[in-house]
């Protein structure tokens, strides 16, 4: 975990030349081969999906994808994917920069929440930042 150093983080969205950059942090989220993640992001973003990246001294330490979404249900919001930091820039504040990032989005759309599924160990992470698991049950069916 790296917390020394002072150099501030920026945040902004990561153009499709960087796609390739961003396969290195994703993958230690996502178990896919670069060629199938390029694929997904390129037909994802038809749809409004975006990268967003934490950077630090010009290096790509975290990823955040994240859409746009309209359902009867819910109305408007936003849908994060994925987010992800780097290993050796855990508990850097860059996790935290991504998610206030999604949040200002969201606003600046008049959305009203922000939606994600979370893996258990992340759970306090997302606790930390106000989010409350949610009652509706996720089903699926592999087909």
């Amino acid at each position: 975990m790296n917390t020394s150093s002072s150099a501030a983080i920026v945040i902004r969205r990561i153009s499709q030349v960087e796609w390739p950059q961003a396969f290195s942090v994703i993958s230690e989220l996502r178990k896919l081969e670069e060629a199938e993640f390029l694929r997904r992001v390129l037909r994802q973003s038809y749809s409004g999906y975006e990268l967003i990246g934490a950077f630090r001294d010009g290096k790509l330490i975290g990823v955040l994808g994240m859409r746009p979404v309209h359902t009867l249900a819910r109305g408007a919001y936003l849908h994060v994917d994925d987010l992800v930091v780097a290993t050796d820039a855990r508990g850097s504040g860059a996790g935290h920069a991504l998610m206030e990032y999604a949040e200002a989005d969201a606003r600046a759309r008049e959305m009203s929440a922000i939606f994600l599924d979370a893996r258990p160990e992340a759970v306090a992470f997302y606790e930390s930042r106000k989010f409350v698991l949610h009652p509706a049950p996720s089903m699926k069916k592999l087909i």
